[in-house]
């Protein structure tokens, strides 16, 4: 790693844990005077807090410094077919506020884009927070999307969305940089990072089952996209039970039409039960009807027939099942399991582990959110904003520093936040 800049520094310092000056420069291999210059950006930008001092070696106590996750917030949005949850988040994705509603995404991403710029601007009034303190803006959509642009790409269950600029629509009221992903792509990073941060889980897949069937790959450690941002769209694998049975994309034989919520409640419907959405279904399930946990375990044994492939394929280490039918508990995961350790090669599943998603629906924001903050704190980036800081002129300056007004002239928050990692590292 390039050790020249501000950016570089806070990427070490984003650990979590603080570290005096004599600890940088022997990281980094850069002098005293070097580190000096170095954090006094991100000490004006508030990114960078004192917190205590270190046991002293002779002479005067070392200050340590660390990572301030509250000098900014990001905004991250998880939007799926027929719910939305938008919140706001610190910089380690902590989640500050949030909120969802049931939106239909067949809505248009007007109206779609308006609910979710609004609902951030309450959140905002709610914290007493400026929109300046945003930093970047994070959206999972359930479709594909041409990550470099953040446009929708001929999305099955999303008319209107083909082609639509996402990111300068949000930008009109958040002028700052938005990034848009595929949901379930999201939904992988959230739950990478939260619930598995110590685990070697370079080889995984994040499978969401809810009203469409969809993946996020992480492959040597990297989140995999594919050419046209379609990969992991595993929903429109064709499946041997569903020959012949049409799908909403237009072919037939796809998991989806049988394996996903709204066709799994068809199937009760046909034995006289009320289900209509993916909750529906699992209510039966925790209610104890045999109907409905016969049904969804045997959508987890086709998703078995499917993932099985993948398996073969990719050779993860972990999958991870979430989505609204996830909720059903074990009779889902059961007949995933039966399927693919039957199926694959021993050795293919002798380290494989298949469980249940433990960060639940808020895997896509907190998935968003990261995707956001990496973006927005690269350290060529963050690099960029230090040279920009230490160009302007006095009223640059102040406008500038605008957006970190809350870190930097709150000493209770200072302090509160000093309090916190004490507690954390004493």
């Amino acid at each position: 790693m390039d050790n020249g800049g501000p950016g570089e520094l806070l990427h070490i310092l984003r650990d979590g844990y603080p570290r005096t000056r004599a600890d940088l420069a022997g990281i980094t291999g850069l002098g005293r005077a070097a580190i000096s210059s170095r954090l006094e950006p991100l000490l004006k930008l508030g990114l960078v807090v004192p917190v205590s001092d270190a046991a002293s070696t002779g002479g005067r106590p070392s200050a340590r410094l660390a990572f301030n996750p509250v000098a900014r917030v990001v905004a991250a949005a998880d939007v799926g077919a027929t719910h939305a949850t938008v919140a706001l988040t610190d910089l380690s994705g902590r989640v500050l506020v949030e909120a969802t509603e049931r939106l239909e995404i067949s809505c248009g991403p007007e109206a779609v884009l308006d609910w979710l710029t609004m609902t951030l601007t309450g959140h905002l009034k709610a914290m007493q927070r400026p929109g300046s303190d945003i930093i970047a803006v994070g959206i999972g959509l359930p479709g594909p999307v041409e990550h470099s642009t953040g446009k929708p790409t001929s999305p099955p269950i999303m008319p209107g969305w083909d082609g639509f600029d996402v990111p300068a629509y949000v930008q009109q009221t958040f002028n700052v940089p938005v990034l848009v992903d595929n949901d379930v792509n999201l939904m992988a990073l959230g739950e990478r990072a939260t619930r598995w941060p110590d685990v070697d889980v370079d080889n995984m897949i994040f499978i969401k089952v809810a009203t469409g069937i969809g993946s996020g790959v992480v492959s040597g450690g990297i989140l995999q996209r594919g050419a046209a941002g379609v990969a992991g769209d595993v929903g429109h694998i064709a499946v041997s039970r569903a020959a012949g049975i049409q799908c909403r994309c237009g072919k037939t034989a796809c998991l989806e039409a049988i394996a996903g919520a709204p066709a799994v409640a068809a199937q009760l419907r046909e034995n006289g039960l009320e289900a209509i959405t993916g909750n529906d279904v699992v209510s039966l399930v925790r209610s104890g009807d045999l109907a409905a946990i016969q049904a969804v375990r045997q959508a987890g044994r086709d998703i078995g027939e499917m993932l099985n492939m993948c398996v073969s394929f990719i050779n993860p280490s972990l999958i991870v099942v979430g989505g609204s039918l996830a909720q059903s508990g074990e009779h889902l995961i059961a007949g995933i399991r039966e399927t693919v350790y039957a199926r694959s090669t021993p050795l293919a599943t002798q380290h494989l582990n298949i469980t249940q998603s433990e960060t639940g629906p808020e895997a896509g924001v907190v998935g968003a959110s990261i995707l956001a903050v990496e973006y927005a704190l690269a350290p060529h980036r963050v690099n960029d904003l230090a040279t920009r800081l230490h160009a302007a002129g006095p009223e640059d300056t102040r406008g500038l520093q605008k957006m970190d007004r809350v870190a930097q002239t709150s000493q209770q928050l200072r302090d509160t936040v000093a309090e916190q990692l004490q507690d954390a590292f004493p």
